[in-house]
């Protein structure tokens, strides 16, 4: 209780949009994004962000951290995919040397090093159902164990979820576990597709011929 009312006073009434990041669009569908990006960062709460690939889920949450009380500290993006089942936990939890062949050091994983930040976890609709169980754990008691450890290390991380699936089917189909779809599923961002906003299209093609490489905004 304590850490989360230091949290809420730090966050300031009213913040510039954060530099460097911007999503771009004057359509209803892109004004309410930014509209809730802004309420969202006020926030402590989970948010999960759901919407089709190339739709700006990543860069929504990095405008939700940027504006909100943890704007200072660790951003970790994770895209939870692209990860061999058989490393997840040690890479979600980090290890201890000796744990298993090639643990040299002891090694944070990606809770450890987003402690007191965010931690954004793309495609969370790919994790394995073992896994599942464990970042459930994780998320309910704040705390990790390392692999190889007996003790368990307390985090603080802010949890941001993205998929361009539809998580909720996958909850009726036993793919994804409802508890863990629940602890995420606090408060949902839908990402519009170029389709619901094709009023912007003229805006974005410009933007995409004065800077082709399109860093810093979707």
């Amino acid at each position: 209780l304590r850490a989360l009312v230091k949290q809420a006073l730090k966050v300031p009434e009213q913040k510039p949009p954060p530099s460097g990041y911007s999503l771009l669009g004057e359509s209803p569908a892109m004004l309410h994004v930014r509209d809730m990006i802004e309420r969202l960062a006020k926030s402590q709460a989970p948010v999960f962000i759901n919407g089709e690939s190339g739709s700006g889920k990543e860069l929504a949450a990095r405008m939700i951290h940027s504006g909100g009380a943890r704007a200072e500290l660790p951003f970790i993006a994770v895209n939870c995919g692209a990860i061999p089942e058989n490393l997840m936990e040690s890479e979600f939890f980090g290890y201890r040397k000796g744990a298993f062949t090639g643990a040299e050091t002891d090694r944070d994983g990606f809770f450890q090093a987003a402690n007191g930040g965010t931690l954004f976890l793309d495609e969370v609709a790919d994790l394995p159902l073992p896994m599942q169980v464990k970042l459930l754990r994780a998320i309910q008691e704040k705390k990790v164990r390392k692999v190889g450890s007996t003790q368990e290390d307390a985090v603080d991380v802010r949890i941001i979820s993205a998929t361009h699936k539809k998580l909720a089917a996958l909850v009726e189909s036993g793919e994804f576990r409802q508890d863990l779809y629940y602890r995420l599923h606090v408060i949902e961002l839908a990402m519009p597709s170029l389709r619901e906003m094709r009023e912007d299209i003229p805006l974005i093609a410009n933007a995409l011929y004065s800077n082709p490489s399109g860093e810093g905004w979707a």
